[in-house]
């Protein structure tokens, strides 16, 4: 692990210093004196490909259950279809490298995650602004709430290597000295995040986007308060970048933002945060006696067909959509079992929104995951490994067992995979993976919400069953 500790007033320009130390590895005329070419632009259509530098995360790309995903790999792609090129991602390892690379000229631009700040404009060229976002201080719930700077002094804070809460946390250091934190380049927001959840980090300082989305995993994290200054998110060129490119990305963004295109693609991705519910036993118990009866039919039917257990598909059914047939998530799957446009095509699924189709291409594919797996997994561990495939993709899902047997554990057992599913959003784990990033916590609430309701509706059911009729087989759920 990288890390750098502040300690002087001198280092509130630490972060410029590492930029130009980073970039002094280069020689400085390859740096400086390398311009695009005045017909870049020209060349990426002649040769039909726009090379894009980004990296893997939460809001910039990663591959999800439905193929590519992230709200820069989204805007990207249709930058390059507005081209009419091709899109090429070029990963890079870590934040603190995206600047030298593309300095370098390993890409005609980078899409990821910069907002616009005073010390890159340095160095870098930024397009007009697409979205905008705010500092946040993140502390776990319990745990003292800092609710100031001052607050922060003598906290152990650490957060991402050239980012903006850098910049932000030096220039609060003018007035606050003793303010120090820790900048490691080891790891990602996500995971600084994950480490305050758990209880090993007492604070960490990321963006708005990145909170937005992990508290939906893990609600005990909170926002403490938020740094000064909204920054604005942009994509990033060089600065001798050629003029026509700039002009292309600039009117790509203006028409993308003015058509509501733009606001439909951030709500795809953060609208939902917004209104995530979390797992409300009174609400969800209320809506056994009144939602359920009008479905129950189908979820008996859906069972039968494909040899489960009624209460299971229910409770899953709850999971991604409340029982809402109409549901559409921020990734753009539809209807009640929530199935992408791909995977209802493959189970013959004319109308995601139809109930009945919905439950039964859910319960089909369910049963095609189970089906999928190893013949020596043994229920209930089968049925939990196939729900995490069915949130995570069954690609993620070997990553994960992959990464189970790699640490000497049981790959065939749930109690060992969803210890290793949340490695596959930390960077020195997914890189050695075959299918690379993903929301690896999301899986294991997943199943453990999915296992919470089946449970109570099993004690629901039982309570309602007359004496003289034995109960329903039910799913031996083993300890935690």
């Amino acid at each position: 692990m990288n890390e750098t500790t502040t300690e002087r007033g001198w280092l509130r320009w630490l972060p410029l210093a590492l930029l130009l130390t980073g970039l002094c590895t280069l020689p400085l005329f390859f740096v400086f004196d390398r311009p695009q070419t005045t017909d870049t632009l020209a060349q990426i259509k002649r040769v039909g490909v726009l090379r894009v530098l980004t990296i893997n995360g939460p809001n910039t790309y990663f591959e999800g259950a439905s193929g590519a995903m992230g709200l820069e790999y989204d805007l990207a792609a249709r930058f390059a279809e507005s081209l009419d090129v091709e899109l090429t991602l070029e990963l890079t390892d870590n934040f603190a490298s995206l600047i030298p690379r593309l300095l370098r000229g390993d890409a005609h631009m980078a899409a990821a995650g910069f907002t616009i700040t005073d010390q890159r404009r340095q160095v870098l060229k930024f397009s007009r602004p697409f979205e905008q976002i705010r500092q946040q201080v993140v502390y776990l719930r319990g745990n003292k709430r800092p609710r100031r700077v001052e607050d922060l002094i003598g906290r152990r804070i650490e957060i991402v290597a050239g980012s903006s809460a850098s910049e932000r946390l030096a220039e609060l250091k003018v007035n606050h000295p003793h303010l120090e934190w820790i900048e490691t380049s080891g790891k990602d927001a996500e995971e600084l995040l994950a480490e305050v959840w758990a209880g090993q980090l007492e604070v960490t300082i990321t963006d708005s986007q990145t909170v937005a989305l992990v508290r939906q995993h893990h609600p005990q994290i909170r926002v403490a308060f938020v740094l000064p200054h909204a920054e604005n998110l942009a994509w990033a060129f060089p600065s001798n970048v050629d003029p026509a490119l700039f002009a292309a990305s600039n009117k790509f963004l203006r028409s993308i933002n003015e058509s509501g295109e733009l606001n439909r693609l951030i709500d795809r991705y953060y609208g939902a945060v917004e209104r995530f519910d979390y797992v409300n036993v009174a609400t969800y118990r209320r809506r056994i006696f009144s939602t359920l009866p009008v479905y129950k039919p189908l979820f008996r039917a859906g069972a039968e067909q494909t040899q489960l257990d009624w209460r299971l598909l229910a409770a899953q059914a709850y999971q991604e959509s409340q029982w809402n047939p109409k549901a559409v998530s921020p990734t753009g799957v539809r209807g009640m079992m929530q199935l992408t446009k791909v995977t209802a095509e493959r189970f013959d699924i004319l109308d995601r929104e139809d109930p009945r189709q919905s439950i039964f291409g859910g319960a089909r594919y369910l049963r095609h995951l189970m089906d999928r797996l190893p013949p020596e997994i043994q229920d209930p561990d089968r049925t939990w490994l196939a729900l995490a495939a069915y949130n995570v993709g069954y690609g993620h899902l070997k990553d994960a067992r992959a990464l189970t047997v790699r640490n000497g554990r049981d790959p065939d057992k749930w109690v060992d995979v969803k210890e290793f599913l949340p490695l596959l959003s930390v960077p020195k784990w997914y890189k050695k993976t075959q299918y690379g990033y993903a929301r690896g916590h999301e899986p294991v609430s997943y199943v453990t919400r999915i296992r919470s309701f089946h449970d109570i509706l099993v004690k629901i059911e039982e309570q309602d069953q007359p004496r003289h009729v034995a109960p329903q087989p039910q799913l031996t759920v083993p300890a935690a």
